[in-house]
């Protein structure tokens, strides 16, 4: 494996040190301040701004009732909620200017700020003013600051980057992996099997890594082994790899790949999200092929995984990729002739191709 880059090794030190405690820290500091602030301010009410307000809706409405009702919020979840109605999700509708002004921005333009200030965490507003230049429309410094505040989103200096942001910038190093179980018929009733695979959060390609009743150190250390004593195909360029806080993911495991250079990513505390590509797979895998069979032992689950991974990989079209094919086999897509279909799994996974001439 190649040596990881200097300002990657620090980045991935980063996101190491946040997801291992920091963050949580923080938040509890957060809490406990917000209760001494709430205490000295007793009865009386606390005054905000439109501005302000909106900032604290749009946080809230991506946290939800139940987070805000666990945190020492300056005002009641229910608040919260009610201004993000009624100053962020409901439609602007302006009354007819009374003073004389300059007109309101089309909405078009201001649809445009807020995608290049959420897409660009770190652009400020000379710098926002400058790529809409680009575009062709001018529009003053003063102007994308009241269209920000106006959406809650803060200045450039308090803008974060987002986990969405960080696996799309990273995704040529990243990959996932995940377990999930699945039942199976045996001499001696069902059979709870581990599966466990693999992800390429570039491509979206996947690895069946290996299949067991027991996936004990053992097993983790050989599949540790597989991914990198011989790194081939997708696997070559990963130097990053996101799992969850699952104890099958032990440190003996994690540890093998750093041996070889690969940086294991551990997601946060009950936050699936942050393994999401791995876990839509783990839907698709079985609404489209595990819940639609009957599995009679190990060997017709592994030919059951086999069979739709070579699916999934060919010829089976994705959404997040622009609703193509991952890795297409020759000819497959550019046929003229009579319309043939390609079945597995005896007519449960079909792929339809034009027969070439």
């Amino acid at each position: 494996m190649k040596r990881i880059p200097d300002p990657l090794r620090q980045l991935m030190l980063w996101c190491s040190r946040i997801l291992n405690g920091v963050a949580r820290r923080e938040i509890e500091y957060l809490r406990e301040e917000n209760r001494a602030l709430r205490k000295a301010l007793g009865r009386r009410r606390l005054v905000l701004t439109d501005a302000r307000r909106r900032r604290l809706a749009a946080k809230a409405k991506v946290l939800g009732r139940g987070a805000l009702q666990r945190l020492a919020t300056i005002v009641s979840p229910d608040t919260l909620l009610r201004w993000h109605r009624e100053l962020v999700a409901a439609k602007w509708t302006q009354p007819a200017r009374r003073r004389p002004g300059r007109p309101r921005k089309p909405q078009d333009i201001c649809e445009l700020v807020l995608r290049l200030a959420r897409e660009n965490p770190g652009w400020g507003l000379t710098s926002i003013q400058g790529r809409l230049e680009n575009l062709g429309h001018s529009i003053c410094p003063t102007t994308i600051r009241r269209i920000l505040n106006e959406h809650g989103i803060p200045p450039a200096g308090e803008r974060m980057t987002t986990w969405r942001q960080f696996v799309r910038q990273q995704s040529a190093v990243l990959a996932a992996t995940d377990f999930f179980t699945t039942e199976v018929w045996t001499m001696a009733g069902l059979q709870t099997l581990y599966v466990l695979f693999g992800i390429d959060l570039q491509t979206r390609a996947v690895e069946i890594l290996g299949t067991t009743s027991n996936p004990d150190e053992g097993f983790m250390a050989q599949v540790a082994r597989n991914i990198t004593g011989v790194a081939c195909g997708w696997w070559a360029r990963k130097t990053m790899l996101i799992m969850d806080r699952d104890t099958k993911f032990s440190m003996a495991f994690r540890a093998a790949l750093a041996r070889s250079g690969i940086q294991s990513i551990v997601t946060p505390a009950r936050a699936p999200n942050a393994n999401a590509h791995a876990e839509r797979f783990v839907r698709s895998i079985k609404d489209e092929c595990l819940r639609r069979v009957v599995l009679v032992g190990e060997d017709s689950l592994r030919r059951a995984l086999r069979e739709y991974a070579a699916y999934y990989n060919r010829e089976r079209n994705h959404q997040g990729i622009g609703n193509e094919l991952i890795d297409p086999r020759p000819g497959d897509l550019d046929g003229r002739g009579p319309v043939e279909r390609r079945s597995r799994l005896g007519g449960l996974l079909n792929f339809y191709r034009r027969k070439a001439t």
